[in-house]
């Protein structure tokens, strides 16, 4: 009798392999992480190949961890970082360039050539999404016209596109499929139909044999071959949906925000596409098995903890990512600082490829301490803008905020979370929600759970954090960010 669901996450920084239980509780954890290229300044891009590779490793050495065969698998369900993406050859398996990772501006041009009839907004009335650089479809574009005879390969039924879902997939079974929640991330589906929309592939130029076959977050795709063969791979969300579903926020109105590389606030809208007034994403929250989609609102924020890793790998200011917090508590504040980190551009609510990183309110009193700490408040404002924008599209007033990833052990910026939001802030007894949104779809899909309910009951409270700041301070704070979110725009 298999005793583990084996969760892939394959995130923008590592992979990992998580082996859940019935209880839904963690057997063993391994992850490696992999490369980041940045060819030039804006591009970001990832090696596939190292990917598959390490996708192999970090199978291999969880199961060791746990004295567990494939035969203890019960199924596998896979999380990715969405948007990035990849064509290869259908005939070897070989990526004919680098995966172009969500956070890649190079495609700015081909979105701002796209806006001119129409608007940023033109294909958001059937994506759910406004043309902008983070999505997959302006990527295969650049791709297609780029790569020497990648055009014509790609037209004669010769390559294959993928988000890193459909990579892994494709090279664990043979299957070429993509969910829904990772299609409605790609600028080219339609969030009704649920299909590629031939509209927008003509105006993108994008032959359809190219794409997957779209299908739901829970069935089985197919089994694996070799070394793990013959387990059924029957998961797949995009690693925001899978956290929004690990969370179990299954009811309408019911809200996650995940706290990485970026930041993501989604909140379930139930099985009608709500559309955004307020620069927020209209996505796919889930579809299980043959149940209606579910739908959701997301808040996208680019820059959360890679802020954190950038004043250690770039600054030197910390050795390891888990000192940020140290050296924001030698100060009482921020010194009157504010880290607007727009690296990428600004995401949700504004949508400003525009705008650039900057630091604002700088005086001799300011030290390391206060830089360390308006690197972390950056989230919690960027979160709050989110917030905000959800309350006015649905109405709902949020009541308390689930949240989960790796910054939630950030007591600092959990707590300072919970003061600028004016709401309790919660965090469950397995963070590893990602992974186990994933396990759980899978595990659904195979019979090793039968209900949402019977996932709600495994959900449990850690800690939560309550608000202790006074009204005014939290009002003035925020007005100040507001105010330095302003000089980041028309930068470039």
């Amino acid at each position: 009798m298999p005793k583990y669901i084996l969760a892939l996450d394959q995130g923008t920084t590592s992979t990992r392999c998580i082996l859940v239980d019935q209880a839904g509780k963690i057997a063993a954890v391994e992850q490696k992480e992999h490369r980041q290229m940045y060819p030039k300044p804006g591009w970001v891009e990832h090696d596939a190949l190292e990917i598959w590779e390490q996708t192999q490793q970090v199978i291999h050495n969880a199961l060791q961890k746990a004295h567990a065969t494939a035969g203890d698998v019960a199924a596998i369900g896979i999380t990715n970082q969405r948007e990035t993406t990849l064509l290869w050859e259908k005939s070897t398996g070989r990526p004919i360039y680098n995966a172009i990772v969500w956070q890649d501006t190079r495609t700015d041009a081909i979105c701002r050539q796209l806006a001119q009839t129409g608007g940023q907004d033109r294909l958001r009335d059937k994506t759910g999404l406004p043309l902008a650089t983070y999505f997959s479809g302006p990527k295969i574009k650049w791709i297609l016209d780029t790569v020497p005879s990648a055009r014509e390969r790609a037209e004669k039924g010769e390559l294959l596109f993928g988000n890193m879902d459909t990579w892994l997939i494709w090279n664990l079974t043979g299957e070429h499929v993509t969910d829904v929640t990772n299609a409605s991330r790609t600028l080219l589906m339609n969030l009704v139909t649920l299909d590629w929309d031939n509209d927008i592939l003509n105006l993108l130029d994008i032959p359809r044999k190219l794409l997957p076959r779209i299908v739901s977050s829970s069935e089985v795709y197919g089994r694996t071959k070799g070394a793990f063969g013959g387990v059924p791979v029957a998961g797949d969300l995009g690693d925001q949906q899978a956290a929004l579903f690990g969370q179990t926020c299954y009811a309408p109105g019911e809200a996650k925000n995940t706290y990485g590389t970026g930041c993501f606030m989604l909140l379930n809208t139930g099985e009608t596409p709500v559309p955004s007034q307020t620069g927020l994403l209209t996505t796919l929250g889930y579809k299980i098995g043959n149940s209606k989609a579910v739908y959701a609102l997301e808040g996208s924020i680019a820059i959360a903890g890679a802020l954190v890793q950038w004043l250690r790998d770039n600054l030197g200011l910390i050795e390891r990512a888990s000192e940020v917090e140290t050296l924001a508590q030698t100060v009482e504040d921020n010194g009157g600082i504010y880290f607007v980190p727009a690296f990428s551009g600004l995401f949700a609510p504004y949508w400003r490829s525009d705008a650039r990183g900057v630091i604002v309110g700088m005086t001799r009193y300011v030290n390391r301490g206060h830089i360390a700490r308006a690197v972390l408040e950056a989230t919690a404002y960027q979160t709050r803008e989110v917030l905000e924008a959800m309350e006015k599209d649905t109405g709902i007033k949020l009541t308390a905020l689930k949240v989960d990833g790796g910054m939630v052990f950030n007591e600092l910026l959990m707590q300072f979370q919970a003061d600028i939001l004016g709401v309790p802030v919660i965090r469950p007894k397995v963070t590893e929600t990602t992974a186990l949104g994933a396990a759980y779809a899978a595990g659904l899909a195979v019979g090793f759970w039968n209900s949402l309910d019977e996932l709600r009951a495994n959900w449990g409270k850690d800690k939560e954090w309550t608000p202790q700041m006074q009204a005014e301070q939290r009002e003035t704070l925020y007005a100040g960010w507001k105010k330095a979110i302003t000089r980041t725009f028309d930068w470039v």
